[in-house]
């Protein structure tokens, strides 16, 4: 076995510059990019092989930033570059021997039939050596996929249900005692030495006071671990308030959350909840964030992860007692922009979600909801050394400023800050709607000068690959109207599509200009529109144009819809273009894409 794995190929030009961080380039080496190929579909990480369960890129885009040629990986660099040189290295296989060891351990706590303990223990062994065989799998999914096995064959939905339910108990026993309130009321004098003489600074101060105190206590794994529970004195919990916070994103993250009177924007943040008890705690600052006007989404894991909370754990807590006062649970896993800014905009300060995986972080396998949410908030807060080392201990920067929550090795509370890539173009739906209500004043404007408000949909990113010649054919032909008509103003898309925007930002803008009633004409492009506007440019008709018109788009098809609707409100408004029946072949946008995702199926 072991002669047949050293004489596997191995890519000739294969050193350290290649597999850390962002040197290696994907079409440079054919062999080195089999490679690759083979590490994402044996993880089962590859869209094209395993669609149902891994993310486009696209999706990840949402995320992470990534140059072009570029492949986001799920693991440290370190790790990555010890399963792509195959070195037999002491760093994975000491990680392929956790991985094990976690599943013999829980066999071994939870099984007392002889029999069925050997087989479970023989079965994890065999299946163990042959995942680890060639070293391309990352350790968290052999784990995982061991797991999976032990759960499938035991029937046991959660083997550490009730450790997690004593846990999380425990945690509350803390919060609803007397020796808590008293020790989070106390006034330390150090803490408030030379008040500010500012009303507002001063409640900054003491917001900031009550932030760290509550950090710090979700921090102290003994509060929920002990065994037996520690019967804690008011001393005892003020003392856990003298840890001390390290790290570069301490005054980032308190000038983020409104602590310093120079702030006073509400935020909206993504929160990775992470080990169970240790939730009871976030809770807790979380339900003081929202009492700041702050709106939280919590995230969760899918499915059973050894001590790691569920979404399930979240909603079988006795809540009225816990930390949060009113939530909501998004199911959806692939909700729309458009529905989760109207519950982004709701009034309920928390939502919960599970991020569809059952393991640390893995924003391949997170769901196209969980991507979206990462995408709108304002800032993600990670907890715990599991996830950092996915989050920092990687070359890879991502679309959100990312702040790291956890204890350090000598006991202080740890926060860093890892700032988005500063080429990421985000627009919040503020922006979007800004847009939009600039665009509708100049229909306003037009109208009042008695000019007829044309809008004209036409396909712009549907052919993949071919936007700016389809802004093209749209610019001309709408020039071409416009010297036509007298007094007309007519709208034209693609003059006010930026670098950065996807088909979730245009659809949620434009939907708001339609919905304006300022629209005389719309005006949905035809072929007749597409074969004038090459004739225009003196260009004969590429293959992938010919036929096309708005029926082939998947956002004017949505649109006709949209149309039809604000026809109903202002029959007045005329509907120019393909018969309405026709719009009927495209479905939905693929997260992140231009065109209909059964393109890409």
């Amino acid at each position: 076995m072991s002669s047949e794995k050293n004489s596997a190929p191995t890519p000739a030009s294969l050193n350290d510059s290649q597999v850390s961080g962002p040197a290696y380039e994907v079409g440079k080496n054919p062999e080195m990019d089999a490679w690759m190929t083979s590490f994402f579909i044996e993880n089962h990480l590859d869209y094209l092989t395993s669609p149902d369960h891994a993310a486009t890129e696209e999706q990840v885009r949402f995320m992470v930033y990534t140059d072009d040629g570029e492949r986001y990986y799920p693991c440290s660099d370190r790790m990555f570059e010890a399963i792509l040189t195959r070195n037999k290295s002491a760093f994975i296989q000491k990680d392929y021997a956790r991985a094990l060891q976690h599943i013999l351990k829980l066999i071994n706590d939870q099984i007392e039939d002889p029999y069925e303990k050997n087989y479970l223990e023989s079965l994890m062994v065999y299946k163990h050596k042959h995942e680890t065989r060639d070293e391309i799998m990352i350790p968290s999914r052999i784990e995982k996929r061991l797991l999976t096995i032990y759960l499938k064959r035991t029937l046991i939905s959660d083997p550490f249900h009730e450790a997690k339910y004593d846990r999380n108990q425990r945690a509350l026993s803390v919060l609803e005692s007397s020796a808590y309130r008293d020790a989070l009321n106390h006034v330390e004098q150090k803490e408030i030495e030379n008040p500010p003489g500012d009303l507002a600074k001063i409640k900054s101060l003491i917001a900031a006071v009550e932030f760290k105190r509550l950090l710090t206590l979700s921090n102290c794994p003994h509060l929920w671990q002990a065994s037996p529970p520690q019967p804690y004195q008011k001393k005892d919990i003020l003392s856990f308030f003298e840890k001390p916070l390290t790290g570069n994103g301490v005054g980032p993250l308190f000038d983020l959350l409104c602590m310093s009177a120079q702030n006073e924007k509400t935020r909206k943040l993504l929160w990775l909840i992470d080990e169970s008890g240790e939730m009871i705690f976030d809770l807790a600052v979380i339900r003081f964030l929202t009492s700041c006007g702050h709106k939280v989404i919590v995230a969760l894991k899918g499915g059973p992860l050894f001590t790691k909370a569920t979404l399930q754990d979240f909603l079988s807590l006795p809540l009225q007692r816990s930390a949060v006062p009113q939530f909501a649970v998004i199911n959806d896993p692939a909700m729309s922009k458009n529905e989760l800014v109207r519950m982004l905009r709701g009034d309920t300060p928390v939502l919960a979600l599970s991020d569809g995986t059952m393991e640390n972080l893995n924003l391949l396998l997170t769901s196209t909801t969980f991507a979206r949410i990462f995408k709108e908030v304002d800032a993600v807060v990670s907890r715990g050394a599991d996830q950092r080392r996915r989050f920092f201990e990687t070359h890879f920067q991502f679309t959100q400023d990312i702040y790291s929550i956890s204890c350090d090795e000598n006991g202080s509370l740890s926060i860093l800050l890892k700032q988005r890539h500063p080429a990421v173009i985000k627009f919040s739906h503020e922006d979007l709607e800004s847009k939009a209500r600039t665009i509708i004043e100049r229909m306003k404007e037009a109208k009042a000068k008695g000019m007829t408000v044309i809008f004209y949909s036409g396909i712009i990113g549907s052919i993949p690959g071919k936007i700016e010649m389809a802004k093209r054919i749209m610019s001309e032909f709408i020039k071409h109207l416009t010297e036509q008509s007298a007094l007309t103003f007519i709208i034209n898309p693609s003059e006010h599509y930026e670098p950065g925007m996807d088909a979730d930002d245009l659809m949620y803008m434009w939907e708001i200009v339609q919905r304006s009633g300022h629209i005389d004409i719309w005006r949905f492009q035809t072929y007749d529109d597409i074969a004038a506007a090459f004739k225009l440019m003196a260009k004969k008709i590429p293959p992938e144009w010919v036929g096309k018109d708005a029926t082939y788009s998947t956002g004017c098809t949505k649109e006709m819809a949209i149309a039809i609707d604000v026809q109903k409100k202002h029959p007045e408004m005329q509907l120019i273009g393909p018969p309405q029946e026709r719009f009927m072949r495209r479905f939905e946008y693929g997260v992140g894409k231009m065109h209909d995702r059964r393109l890409s199926d």
